[in-house]
């Protein structure tokens, strides 16, 4: 029996986000051949793989399927809007990221931002995150102090290291100060 039950409950979910961001990608690719690809759709089912080959429990699932849905919605909307780079969005070093993570996220924000418009509405509220919640790469700025936390990887949302805040944003281009 484990130690912390909630240390190896955080350790499945992050596995389970970069599975879950893994099948999605890889039904992403094999939809090209037929027609363009239904993101939530496939994330969806994917989900349901999961829970039906008790990868995850349901609620697992759900959790882990939201947070991959946010942060390529996130992504997708980023691209929409700027038409920059999705290394853009991320803003650190893409040396410090596995490729295959990088490859992965950047097919499934470029398919879903061509599907962007039909989820506006959903991505402006899912923009929010929230401490203990999952997220992928990239920088977080804390809502109540303005600091930063940076993922390389995918990981759990701690609480801000300098105030305790537990509500973050993608930090926005005009935030960003070029040194």
């Amino acid at each position: 029996m484990s130690e912390d039950p909630k240390h190896d409950t955080t350790d499945k979910l992050v596995e389970a986000y970069e599975r879950m961001l893994k099948q999605t990608h890889e039904a992403i690719e094999k939809a090209q051949q037929e027609s363009a690809p239904l993101f939530r759709e496939i994330v969806d089912t994917t989900r349901e793989r999961m829970v039906e080959l008790g990868e995850l429990t349901r609620e697992e699932a759900e959790k882990v399927s939201d947070y991959v849905k946010r942060d390529i919605e996130d992504a997708a909307k980023y691209i929409a809007d700027t038409g920059q780079d999705i290394r853009d969005w991320w803003r650190f070093d893409l040396e410090l990221m596995e490729k295959r993570m990088l490859d992965m996220f950047k097919l499934v924000a470029d398919q879903t931002s061509l599907q962007l418009a039909q989820w506006a509405e959903t991505a402006r509220q899912m923009s929010l995150y929230q401490a203990g919640e999952i997220t992928g790469p990239g920088t977080l700025v804390c809502d109540q102090c303005g600091a930063e936390t940076h993922f390389v990887k995918a990981g759990r949302i701690p609480p801000c290291a300098d105030c305790g805040g537990t509500r973050f944003r993608r930090r926005a281009d005009s935030e960003h100060s070029e040194s």
